[in-house]
């Protein structure tokens, strides 16, 4: 695709989907080339993203606005990965993010030991759902930025990396992103969906599962809005040429046992080990089977690889290959502080949102995006929705190294944390206990 002449005003594009029209492929062509370039002004930006908010766009308009984004920076080619004379598989997967979400960190390994390439790239966390980054770094010695060439090289040896998109990936969604998220247009979903898919149509896999989150602590919250996004997804993956199946997940209550970066890495290495947290392992071993089954592998068992080891191999590797060490202690918070039960009954409700709002208090979030994080702050949990608890127990652990945060961390958690007497009506789906799967829905073409 080239770039359009500018043949456009700023205002008349945003004026078009303030009235509610719909918007030329020239128009959004010309909108994002001269975004990138800073020929159309943030401010002018932030008017035409709210009223895609609040208008919307059709299926045509998301998949030129993505189509667009794409074609403002750099392509890879993944897809064209040789080892030992053969084309490699490649898959990638994407969660839309959550409270704990540290699937990444055990999904790729686990995949790639299959035979199947993984490239994973990834971000930092912002507001109160974590980042892959964030939680990796943790690792002393592990880095994010590799070169393209370095990345490619990872691929063909280890068969899976996580990393930090470079630069001239889709450059017109970084600019974006940072954009939606002071303007309060993050939540539209043709901006999600087309900032999520520029990335991974331009990294060149031939293969994508997504994981879209649904519930309190997920940016959609409802499940209507969530299908509404992974079909969106789907199909513009579809378009490109990417084989693209979405799951629809619960984030309604916090995903695994901790919520934090090394707290994290910690437990994504107890799955690798092959135990961990049932629903941790739920999810891990759902998406492999996506994952494995879009990259033509029919015949593979994901749960025996994390038992007999293979999955952890390649984890080992794949750290050690971007310089961490994945024997060195990870880092822990200097102070904790114990939340307990306020009475004894059946704990109903763990809101996802409230425990994430609290770990980002803490210090393992951040507010803007130049924020540091602390790598050992976050929260244990110690009972799941539909555990019986003692008046007393402790539900939470709260870890940080800035002591004064606890305050503010346990204001976030004031009714995310509800206990009923046993017997008592009303107690059944406020969370997601353990005999309820995490797995919603599957969208696919059909």
């Amino acid at each position: 695709m080239t770039t359009t002449p500018r043949t456009f005003d700023a205002v008349d594009v945003i004026r078009t989907k303030r009235d509610g029209g719909r918007l030329s492929d020239a128009a959004i062509d010309w909108v994002i080339a001269a975004y990138t370039r800073g020929v159309v002004a943030d401010e002018q930006m932030a008017a035409l993203t709210m009223a895609i908010l609040l208008n919307g766009m059709d299926r045509a308009e998301i998949a030129r606005w993505t189509a667009a984004m794409v074609a403002s920076g750099d392509r890879m080619d993944v897809a064209g990965l040789r080892r030992d004379g053969r084309v490699l598989r490649t898959v990638d997967k994407h969660s839309t993010g959550g409270v704990g979400d540290k699937i990444t960190l055990p999904l790729g390994p686990l995949v790639a030991a299959f035979g199947v390439a993984v490239p994973q790239l990834s971000g930092r966390g912002l507001g109160h759902t974590g980042g892959t980054l964030d939680k990796l770094e943790a690792i002393p010695g592990w880095r994010a930025e590799l070169s393209t060439d370095a990345l490619m090289a990872q691929l063909r040896d280890v068969g899976a990396v996580v990393a930090a998109a470079g630069p001239g990936l889709a450059p017109a969604d970084a600019r974006l992103y940072a954009l939606r998220d002071v303007t309060g247009t993050v939540e539209a979903i043709p901006l999600i969906a087309s900032s999520i898919m520029s990335k991974k149509i331009a990294e060149g896999t031939s293969a994508l599962v997504l994981d879209v989150k649904v519930g309190s602590g997920a940016f959609m919250k409802t499940i209507d809005d969530a299908r509404e996004l992974a079909r969106t997804m789907v199909d513009l993956g579809a378009d490109a040429g990417v084989r693209t199946v979405a799951l629809l997940t619960d984030m309604s209550t916090p995903l695994g046992l901790t919520a934090g970066n090394a707290l994290e890495v910690a437990e994504a290495v107890e799955v690798l080990a092959g135990g961990g947290p049932a629903d941790v392992v739920e999810l891990t071993l759902a998406l492999a089977r996506e994952m494995l089954d879009a990259a033509g592998v029919t015949d593979a068992d994901p749960a025996a690889a994390l038992a007999d080891g293979r999955a952890m191999d390649v984890w080992r590797r794949m750290i050690a290959a971007q310089g961490g060490d994945p024997d060195a202690p990870l880092p822990v918070a200097k102070e904790t502080e114990t939340v307990v039960a306020p009475a004894s009954g059946t704990l109903a409700r763990l809101d996802a949102l409230g425990v994430g709002v609290a770990a980002w208090r803490l210090g393992a979030g951040r507010a803007r995006k130049e924020d540091p994080v602390q790598a050992g702050a976050g929260i244990t949990l110690h009972a799941r929705p539909g555990d019986t608890v003692t008046a007393g127990q402790p539900l939470l652990t709260l870890h940080t190294d800035t002591p004064e945060a606890f305050g503010r961390a346990r204001e976030a958690l004031d009714g995310a944390v509800e206990v009923t007497p046993d017997g008592a009506p009303g107690t059944a789906g406020r969370g997601r206990p353990a005999d309820r799967s995490i797995v919603l829905e599957r969208v696919a073409r059909p």
